[in-house]
């Protein structure tokens, strides 16, 4: 199982997703309580490099913010809204993580991975599990909304993904990671 913990803001956070072993971790430029500088984000994955994906976390974007991510904390996957994807000049070699959101109407070509959440990033309402499922049919499907240490083995029997991404459901409070509930996350 692929997992992503996003919206790191401290270098404690960091080491923890790092001990638990996943396989990304997000750092968030879009409007949010874990809104990072671009200067920040590089400074925080520096640990990360080489041992996780390092993901920029945007929504809709301008070209010359995404310039400055890439240029400054030159992350590995850039996660953005699939409508901003088909916008945006970006490299080659960087990934992409098209994000698809509960509710809306599912493309009529799927990227080879998606990630499907709900109508707001981070705000910890669940996603709708049967709507994933179906498209993890189709596609890569890494889950997220909602995901937390009580739910997530369930969510993974249900939706049957590739991957899962938890944010507020390893916090303390908004942009404050628990170390003891992103290792009990990857555990369940």
């Amino acid at each position: 199982m692929w997992i992503k913990i996003c919206g790191m803001t401290s270098p404690e956070a960091v080491a923890a997703a790092l001990e638990a072993r996943v396989d990304a971790i997000g750092f968030v430029f879009a409007e949010s309580a874990r809104r990072l500088t671009p200067e920040r984000a590089a400074q925080l994955a520096k640990p990360a490099r080489d041992r996780a994906r390092c993901v920029a976390v945007t929504r809709h974007p301008t070209q010359s913010a995404v310039d400055e991510i890439l240029e400054v904390f030159a992350p590995d996957v850039l996660q953005t809204d699939l409508t901003d994807l088909e916008r945006l000049t970006l490299p080659p070699g960087l990934g992409r993580l098209p994000v698809l959101r509960a509710g809306g109407e599912p493309p009529a070509t799927v990227p080879r991975r998606v990630l499907f959440e709900g109508p707001r990033s981070g705000s910890g309402a669940v996603s709708d599990w049967n709507a994933a499922r179906d498209l993890a049919r189709r596609t890569q499907l890494v889950l997220a909304g909602g995901l937390n240490a009580g739910n997530v083995a369930a969510a993974i029997a249900a939706v049957r993904p590739f991957g899962v991404d938890v944010s507020s459901g390893v916090e303390l409070e908004p942009g404050i990671k628990n170390p003891l509930e992103i290792a009990s996350f990857v555990r369940a």
